[in-house]
């Protein structure tokens, strides 16, 4: 179990050690922070929906006594900004990942670690040919046809999208991820993920921010030769317990990639780097370690 005073920031603390930039070519401002040692091999963290970086504070520690960490939020989440109406899409989601890299000067070459709507920047990225290390895949529709979105996501996407997110509330929120979790997880935390979306009227742009079904479904081919075919190392980091993409999503994964190394969390649900920080960490520190097994 998770407890609030584990590695778990409040988002006060999150947010004053990072800073927000502006993109000159987005045109917008993001959150950024970036923790370790200056010299350190470059990672970088990019989070799932509805939340913000703010998520992998509980792996954060393991991974900078080795690593230079960069984390972001991307656009229409946490701390960065939340434009109302815009067309928000995963194809400009990885051009704010590398206008953040050229910005910052943070070596482009080094290892992602993705989890759940990131999973798909990443897959961009790697059908651009941006080079990387290794990624580690957290929790997430690697794989959009077995993607599973909950009862709320799924009617948020569809035509009365708009209406059902102007009553969303954060209470509302924090109940849906609730029930993608499963190992149980304090109160306190699971209301700083939905507040995270919350925050600067962000609940508005929910419908927008779940185009990205649509957009895994038509970049598919694309993205998903892209990652079958990369040969870089991969590591799995997976809950089981998952409903959006747990055991299911794992199968196939299994059969695609029979040599990469996977943590197969049995008792975990959708948030492995909340749910099991120890494991999670344990599993991130072995792969990213400059002998850390190829797949």
């Amino acid at each position: 179990m998770t407890s609030a005073d584990e590695g778990w920031p409040s988002p006060d603390e999150w947010r004053d050690g990072g800073r927000r930039i502006r993109l000159t070519r987005l045109g917008h401002e993001v959150f950024v922070r970036i923790d370790g040692p200056d010299e350190a091999p470059p990672v970088t963290l990019l989070h799932g929906f509805p939340s913000s970086s703010h998520d992998w504070a509980p792996v954060l520690g393991a991974l900078t006594g080795t690593h230079r960490v960069l984390s972001i939020d991307f656009l229409g989440f946490g701390d960065s900004d939340k434009p109302a109406g815009h067309p928000y899409r995963l194809v400009e989601q990885a051009d704010l990942v590398q206008e953040v890299w050229a910005a910052l000067a943070f070596p482009a070459g080094g290892a992602l670690v993705v989890h759940d709507y990131a999973v798909s920047v990443a897959q961009e990225l790697l059908a651009r040919g941006v080079p990387s290390d290794r990624i580690a895949w957290l929790n997430g529709g690697v794989y959009p046809d077995l993607h599973r979105p909950t009862p709320g996501q799924a009617a948020l996407a569809g035509p009365d999208g708009a209406e059902l997110a102007a009553l969303a509330t954060p209470a509302m929120v924090a109940d849906t991820l609730r029930s993608i979790l499963h190992r149980p997880v304090p109160d306190e935390i699971v209301a700083d993920l939905a507040d995270a979306a919350a925050r600067h009227d962000g609940l508005r742009n929910l419908h927008l921010l779940l185009d990205y079904i649509r957009e895994r479904q038509e970049h598919y081919d694309r993205w998903v030769t892209a990652f079958e075919q990369a040969r870089i190392p991969y590591a799995f980091i997976w809950g089981r317990r998952d409903p959006v993409s747990g055991d299911h999503m794992l199968d196939r994964i299994r059969s695609r990639f029979p040599n990469a190394e996977i943590t197969a969390l049995d008792d975990v649900g959708h948030y492995p780097q909340i749910e099991a920080p120890r494991e999670t960490a344990a599993a991130l520190t072995s792969f990213l370690a400059p002998d850390g097994k190829a797949r």
